[in-house]
């Protein structure tokens, strides 16, 4: 803020002092994020999972199987971020992990019964998190929409690469 009580609009703002947190957009993301993810603990804590756990296991949800390349890519995160998870997840007996019989050098993910029979206890997560947002579904949609293009877009700026199709679930 300045002395008149307005919101600096460029970085140091017209005194030349640093921009106060609050009006740091990544600070505003970061704040949201761990709040959302915050929200889950408890719902997720009461099925055995963690909320990068719950993440794999939309995505074999929505897509049966999948390789660990392709959920690497589906979650935007690293092999070494994604494979201690899905051991996890084989561990607790919801996937099981195989090499394809024609490319061993692929590994697919699949779910075990067990697995399948969480996502029936799963359905009331999204609802209960969409409670917690207090967004019209209007605004949710909106933001959603916002977020996907600032993802791709800092994706692109950063790296000049297309960014892959964020799932829409």
């Amino acid at each position: 803020m300045s002395d008149d009580g307005t919101r600096a609009s460029t970085p140091g703002g017209p005194s030349g002092a640093p921009l106060p947190l609050e009006d740091h957009f990544c600070f505003t993301l970061y704040a949201a994020s761990r709040a959302v993810t915050s929200a889950y603990r408890p719902l997720l804590d009461e099925l055995g999972l963690t909320y990068p756990q719950y993440l794999v296991m939309v995505v074999l949800w929505q897509h049966g199987t999948a390789s660990v390349k392709d959920l690497v890519a589906a979650l935007q995160l690293d092999y070494g971020t994604v494979t201690p998870l899905i051991k996890r997840l084989e561990t607790n007996g919801l996937l099981k992990r195989q090499r394809r019989a024609d490319d061993e050098r692929v590994v697919e993910v699949a779910l075990t019964p067990q697995g399948t029979a969480l996502s029936h206890h799963i359905r009331a997560v999204p609802l209960a998190i969409g409670d917690a947002m207090g967004l019209t579904a209007e605004e949710f949609t909106t933001a959603q929409s916002l977020l996907r293009r600032l993802t791709a877009n800092v994706i692109h700026h950063t790296t000049g690469a297309e960014p892959a199709e964020v799932s829409r679930s």
